[in-house]
């Protein structure tokens, strides 16, 4: 038997949410009340802060305030609170991102997910089962849960507050939003310039799934980029494409105001010369083998400030080096 437990950090939480916007107490009430209990026995999930940035969407760096994800599946799926211009602040919905494409509604409102959880309502093999507690357990904690919740909420009847949401508008929203940055990038010049100089790395396949991955690492004055050929390589062109992509990291952080300067950026080009880009704005990347500079890194931050609460914390610990 695993002794695995769920872990709770919640300052990791709160980094998910808006920096205008604080986490529930209920959410946070429930986040304590989990923690040290076994993993799987009330559903196999981590309650883990997560952006837009990091879901199963397509550039999701735009969406960050859209989303408040706290729920990391384990298929990579990601879970939590969408934030859309005008929505009810009091019951906001929970939402599911699945790594399949899935879009949906999980539950009308916290209130409203905990109870699901609480009555089993996800044990019946669909998109979301693995927010029914695992199999593996000996016992589950659907019990305790609800009565902590009949508690918590003063509501006897919990099947009567375990309602599901209408995911249409939802998962059209999503299906739209993706088509829509899938053709951005797809136009973009600055990725048409990439595309050309980078034409030599083209994969040789003509299916569409074939694809050569690069990586591209920028940090204050310095500069990597690899291919994936077996392993990671250095890339001649590499002073070349600088330019290109420094240009457009500028230009990114001039329209999303707040999110800062990516750090490192991954792309696949495919057989027909399209590239689909995927940035990480937190992780602190290994450039010539060491960590980047956290004077590196604050240069950036510097040229491009973030809100409190979106520094990652290799730049925001004092003691950092």
């Amino acid at each position: 038997m695993s002794t695995r437990v769920y872990t709770v950090d919640e300052a990791d939480i709160r980094r998910a949410f808006p920096p205008s916007l604080e986490p529930p107490g209920l959410l946070m009430e429930f986040g304590q009340w989990l923690a040290g209990r076994p993993w799987g026995s009330v559903g196999c999930f981590d309650l883990a802060g997560s952006w837009a940035d990091d879901a199963p969407i397509v550039d999701g760096t735009p969406l960050r305030r859209e989303f408040a994800l706290f729920l990391h599946l384990p298929d990579g799926s990601e879970a939590g609170f969408w934030l859309p211009p005008g929505h009810d602040p009091n019951a906001p919905s929970i939402v599911g991102l699945g790594s399949e494409g899935e879009a949906g509604v999980i539950a009308p409102s916290l209130e409203a997910f905990l109870a699901r959880l609480a009555v089993g309502a996800f044990d019946d093999g669909g998109t979301w089962s693995d927010f029914a507690p695992s199999e593996l357990v000996v016992e589950d904690g659907l019990d305790d849960l609800a009565e902590w919740l009949r508690g918590r909420l003063g509501r006897s009847d919990l099947e009567a507050v375990a309602v599901s949401g209408d995911s249409s508008v939802f998962a059209t929203r999503i299906a739209r939003r993706s088509e829509e940055r899938e053709a951005y990038w797809g136009r973009h010049p600055a990725l048409a310039d990439l595309a050309h100089l980078l034409n030599a790395h083209r994969p040789k396949g003509r299916n569409p799934w074939d694809s050569t991955r690069f990586e591209v690492s920028l940090v204050g004055d310095l500069f990597q980029a690899r291919v994936f050929e077996r392993g990671p390589q250095p890339i001649p062109e590499a002073a070349l494409m600088e330019p290109i992509l420094r240009a457009l990291r500028d230009a990114q952080a001039l329209s999303e105001p707040g999110c800062g300067l990516w750090f490192t950026m991954h792309f696949d080009m495919h057989a027909d010369g399209t590239i689909l880009p995927r940035f990480d704005y937190q992780t602190r990347p290994v450039i010539d083998g060491a960590p980047a500079p956290v004077d590196q890194g604050r240069a950036d931050l510097a040229r491009a400030p973030r809100p409190e609460r979106w520094v990652p914390a290799w730049l925001s610990d004092p003691d950092a080096a």
